[in-house]
């Protein structure tokens, strides 16, 4: 208490000097007030006027002194002051204006209105202009200081930096470049393809050219970095931007959001604004997901959400786009408490300490857990993204797939129905169809029983296919990115081999817009763009951070892995005639397919008694359960698990270019 009364005294000389200061202005502006109301011919009434005003003058101060006094005027940091705070100052004008007005009506009312409103207009600008201007003349002031340092630290100029987009990000590039003391580097070009913008300059930066011009400005003004400051490049454009700029060898780096500012509308202060590094998700970037939002929030907004596997990829994208509808509670579910209670913190970071947010630990191959989640929470909702899904593991441990996969999917589907789930919502994988491994049969599995509980309970139950998922963990990007780092070689299991991928966010965004469509047994398949060859996904990767295939970085073809197939397929053959169209351009639908259950049922429990058994004897049962598994598998006479079939090698660089150019052809 003592501290805070020091702190208090320590302030007031600042304080009484504002205070005089503002007393000054205030007299000022009324004089101006009163030199423009009474100009020209009535300029004679000036004098008689001031005379008028001189005796109230004092009282004036005072309410305007006690008014900006307890309405915190003086407790503003003006050195981090924005519009609120201008807003702020307004108002208390406005109002001190008023109390004067008030008095004079209700005493004599011999003060001029006219001066009075006008000198409300000048006190604001006045005061508020005299601390900005003090602020702009410290901060240059600092800027000239801390270059003056940099300059005798460093030596020398700061990097040269070109700017891609003369838009608004480019505005805010610029000037956070600026504003950092160009710690970030020096603007020195901008390019556009607005030709209207050509020769034209951003807070003085010129605009030299197109996007396409970018290689021979990077010669011309000698550029080490660019920056691209458009934010709605999407899709391929965005790839041709970025392949274009790594052609130059210069750092490529992309500008933050420029609309996550602060409270204070400050965006260079505002969290992780700034320039972030390009990532894989930036050059195999899809056009924007359009989300229904209105349809997505009515099954979410208010209920309970009950999300399992939530500390994983997909479940914790899952768990940040649902808390965003505003759930009644959001139930994060998994078995490993690590991630599960990382992701609560996030989200009580970024939403407050009172988010309704519950982290559950438990399996759902426990069905006793799952029954006691069930009872005490009620969900309405239910995502179910808990599952073994690292193929080659699944094909050495295929006893744990079945167990996790498929008993703890029927496990979470019989609670749920016990106790009432509105809407239950499974991720499912293009590994289910014409499966070739275990994990990807286990999943297929998975979506009859899905059927099979649409078609006998009043839950609405649905599942959503689709493929890789960029940066989810076990994906081959990472895998990638720590070879090239390691200084290679890349290894791909076959130059041929073709994946669909997404990115997170998308994923989780089209499975929130599924689940809305609330079609029950429905299979719902993501378009996922054309599929890419993995061959040309390592090369993109290796470029990306400045190396040559085949050149200063190998690729080594190691063979197919155990249960790997080619290519990935989104339908079955089956489905292929019937598959139709939803509300959503990128959503489709394949329709119920006809299961018996008694003979479905009596096929899970011979699977349950295999479990016992050897792991063969699992795999031809998943066989007859779904025909169209073919296993790619071979288990060898160490009891170690192959692939049928696959080259291996070190690619040479003919092989490299033959290989590089065969995964160029567009795919069929």
């Amino acid at each position: 208490m003592k501290q805070d009364n020091r702190q208090i005294i320590k302030g007031l000389p600042r304080r009484i000097a504002l205070m005089c200061l503002d007393c000054g202005l205030i007299v000022l502006s009324y004089l101006i007030a009163i030199m423009l109301r009474f100009d020209a011919e009535n300029a004679y009434m000036r004098p008689g006027v001031i005379e008028t005003m001189l005796p109230w003058l004092p009282y004036i101060l005072l309410i305007y002194m006690i008014v900006f006094w307890f309405g915190g005027l003086y407790e503003i940091l003006w050195e981090y002051a924005g519009v609120r705070d201008l807003a702020q100052l307004t108002l208390l004008a406005g109002l001190a204006t008023g109390i004067v007005m008030l008095i004079d009506l209700m005493l004599e009312g011999v003060l001029y209105r006219t001066v009075l409103v006008l000198g409300a207009v000048f006190i604001v600008a006045l005061v508020g202009g005299v601390r900005f201007l003090w602020r702009g003349v410290r901060s240059l002031a600092a800027q000239a200081r801390s270059s003056k340092k940099d300059r005798r630290r460093k030596g020398e100029r700061a990097a040269p930096l070109l700017i891609v987009g003369a838009g608004n990000a480019g505005a805010w590039a610029v000037n956070l470049c600026k504003n950092k003391n160009r710690s970030f580097g020096d603007p020195v070009c901008i390019v556009d393809d607005d030709l209207t913008k050509k020769n034209l300059r951003v807070q003085g930066v010129p605009v030299r050219g197109t996007i396409s011009d970018i290689p021979e400005l990077v010669r011309k003004y000698h550029i080490v970095e660019i920056v691209i400051a458009i934010t709605s490049l999407k899709g391929e454009r965005l790839r041709e931007v970025i392949n274009l700029c790594n052609s130059t060898h210069c750092r490529v780096r992309m500008l933050s959001d420029p609309q996550a500012v602060d409270e204070n509308g400050n965006p260079a202060a505002a969290p992780g604004f700034g320039l972030r590094e390009l990532n894989t998700a930036d050059f195999l970037s899809r056009d924007e997901v359009q989300l229904n939002n209105a349809q997505i929030s009515e099954y979410l907004h208010d209920k309970v959400v009950l999300v399992t596997g939530g500390g994983g990829s997909i479940g914790s994208e899952l768990c940040r786009q649902i808390i965003r509808y505003r759930p009644k509670q959001l139930l994060i579910f998994d078995i490993y408490e690590n991630c599960a209670y990382e992701l609560e913190m996030e989200l009580r970071n970024k939403y407050g300490s009172k988010v309704p947010v519950v982290t559950l630990i438990g399996s759902i191959r426990d069905k006793q857990r799952l029954d006691e989640v069930f009872e005490i929470y009620r969900p309405s909702v239910v995502f179910h993204a808990a599952a073994h899904k690292h193929v080659p593991l699944m094909e050495v441990s295929p006893a744990e797939a079945v167990k996790n996969n498929v008993f703890g999917t029927k496990n979470l589907l019989t609670s749920a129905a016990e106790h009432g789930v509105e809407r239950f919502v499974q991720l499912s994988t293009d590994k289910a169809v014409n499966p070739t491994n275990v994990m990807g049969c286990t999943k297929r599995i998975c979506e009859m029983l899905i059927q099979t509980f649409a078609q006998n309970t009043t839950m609405k139950c649905m599942a959503v296919r689709f493929g890789n998922v960029l940066g989810s963990h076990g994906s081959v990007i990472p895998l990638f990115e720590e070879q090239i780092k390691q200084g290679g070689p890349v290894t791909i299991t076959h130059p041929e081999i073709v994946r669909y991928f997404m990115t997170i966010t998308e994923a989780a965004q089209l499975v929130l817009q599924a689940g809305a469509l609330a079609k029950s047994g429905s299979i719902y398949v993501l378009d996922m763009g054309e599929p890419v060859r993995i061959m040309d996904l390592a090369t993109r990767l290796i470029r990306f951070y400045g190396y040559e295939p085949g050149v200063n970085m190998d690729i080594k073809v190691t063979g197919l892995r155990p249960g790997e197939k080619l290519y990935e397929e989104l339908m079955m053959d089956a489905e292929q005639d019937k598959m139709g169209k939803t509300a959503h351009d990128k959503i489709f639908v394949a329709p119920p397919m006809q299961i018996d259950l008694p003979s479905f049922y009596a096929q899970l429990q011979e699977l349950q008694e295999h479990l016992e058994n050897k792991d063969d004897a699992i795999v031809e049962q998943l066989q007859k359960m779904v025909s169209s598994y073919h296993p790619n598998r071979h288990v060898n006479e160490d009891h170690t698990v192959s692939a049928k079939s696959g080259n291996t090698g070190l690619l040479d660089k003919a092989e490299v270019a033959r290989a590089l150019n065969d995964a160029q052809k567009p795919t069929a």
